[in-house]
């Protein structure tokens, strides 16, 4: 495989409307766990649709996706 037919080791992503550069193949799930140390009250959403939780480890992102990480907070 020549280097043009290798696969890109990274891809960028918009992350809460950042730009960020991520390793090719990276899962929601792994992506979360660099922004949050919370287990749980996070909610994601990828290309404006929201991932249920137990789909983020096979949900892999790719160049140019779009996503939306948001934690709940208490108090009003």
């Amino acid at each position: 495989m020549t280097a043009a037919q290798a696969p890109a080791a990274h891809v960028t992503v918009s992350v809460n409307g950042e730009p960020r550069r991520i390793d090719a193949g990276l899962t929601l799930d792994q992506l979360v766990s660099t922004l949050s140390p919370a287990p749980s009250g996070i909610a994601a959403a990828l290309n404006e649709a929201v991932v249920p939780r137990g789909q983020w480890p096979e949900t892999r992102l790719g160049e140019g996706d779009r996503i939306e990480v948001l934690t709940a907070v208490q108090g009003g």
